[in-house]
């Protein structure tokens, strides 16, 4: 009965309605319930390339609200335009959807490129002819290479990428600031994530790769439940307290937090430059053995691993100074490590439990 009510209070409140491109994948799936949460009507585009259609299930479970969803890929500029038609009155983006593995970037260039340039360009070009008015795009740490002074703050220099996946992530920032600047009336505001890890408390959605995981915390889970023979930790000679990489951990649903709090931004039109950046990082450097050892401590469970030499590529120390988005957004990374990476072990059994992997 309460639940009930709740959810009738839920509708009358509706606020704008927002799009939400790669809205079934990981990153996506956690903001459309936290946009859905705060109350916003939200429209889900996905070409389902990495992720699959009953995550809209999973997504109404968890929020008591069902989104619409459209199968259709950001390349398409006609579907687009038809989509913005349909579900008029679209008042902000939300850009997930992209090609992200780095590896696969190295190796197919021009795939990375046109999906991830294109894409944008497509939106970008759409948004004033149906009145959108406002854009958080989906950025990375990358886009900083290996940061002069640690922490890293929204100021510090842009380098040159290690790949193509990274360099579309500088150019997709350039593309945004470019258009803007011509005098398209769209403001943005690009969030520079750092390694988002974790899961929904629920273990309804969670990270769910294709394959053999190319991020840290799902091969971690792979090899805790068997599905993987043993980890790999990739150097233990990187000038780090233990040897191992230090990266800035974030909690998938602390992230998801922040893009609402973004885009309550822009249609508040609470920006002080038409185009802002901020860090979603905690401010904290784990490296790839603590983080291991708090896997450990927080499920009971023993991981199997082994040092082997470095992977290219890979930067030897980044971690975010948020204080920027801590004080002018309102947002803070709270959930603990250690709370974060048992929703990673809950949403891995959760997994085997529905015969998956």
């Amino acid at each position: 009965m309460w639940h009930k009510i709740d959810l009738k209070t839920k509708h009358s409140i509706m606020k704008e309605r927002i799009l939400v491109t790669g809205g079934t994948g990981y990153i996506g799936s956690h903001t459309v319930v936290e946009l859905q949460n705060a109350g916003y009507d939200v429209v889900i585009i996905d070409n389902l390339s990495n992720s699959s259609a009953d995550v809209v299930d999973n997504i109404e479970k968890v929020s008591g609200i069902r989104p619409a969803f459209e199968k259709l890929d950001c390349l398409d500029f006609e579907g687009l335009d038809a989509m913005f038609s349909k579900y008029s009155g679209i008042k902000a983006i939300i850009h997930f959807a992209a090609s992200k593995a780095v590896g696969e970037s190295v190796q197919k260039p021009l795939k990375y490129y046109r999906n991830n340039l294109v894409s944008l360009i497509n939106l970008l070009e759409l948004m004033p002819k149906h009145g959108v008015e406002g854009i958080v795009f989906s950025s990375s740490c990358t886009v900083y290479g290996q940061p002069d002074v640690l922490p890293v703050t929204e100021s510090a220099p842009i380098k040159k990428a290690e790949s193509p996946y990274g360099n579309t992530k500088q150019i997709n920032e350039e593309i945004i600031r470019d258009t803007i600047a011509s005098g398209v009336p769209i403001n943005a505001i690009l969030l520079r994530y750092f390694n988002p890890i974790g899961a929904h408390p629920s273990a309804l959605l969670g990270e769910l790769p294709n394959g053999v995981p190319q991020n840290l915390v799902p091969y971690i889970t792979q090899t805790a439940i068997g599905i993987r023979e043993k980890l790999s930790v990739f150097g233990d000679d990187y000038n780090t307290p233990d040897g191992s990489c230090i990266r800035d951990f974030i909690n998938v649903v602390d992230l998801a937090k922040a893009h609402v709090v973004a885009i309550s931004r822009i249609l508040d039109r609470k920006q002080k430059e038409k185009v802002e950046v901020f860090n979603i990082g905690t401010g904290r450097g784990l490296s790839v053995l603590e983080l291991i050892k708090a896997f450990e401590t927080s499920t009971g469970v023993k991981l199997n691993y082994q040092i082997v030499g470095r992977r290219a590529g890979d930067i030897e120390k980044v971690w975010a100074d948020p204080s920027l988005a801590n004080n002018e957004l309102g947002w803070k990374a709270e959930t603990p490590i250690e709370d974060t990476l048992l929703s990673a072990w809950k949403w891995q059994l959760k997994l085997r439990e529905r015969g998956i992997q």
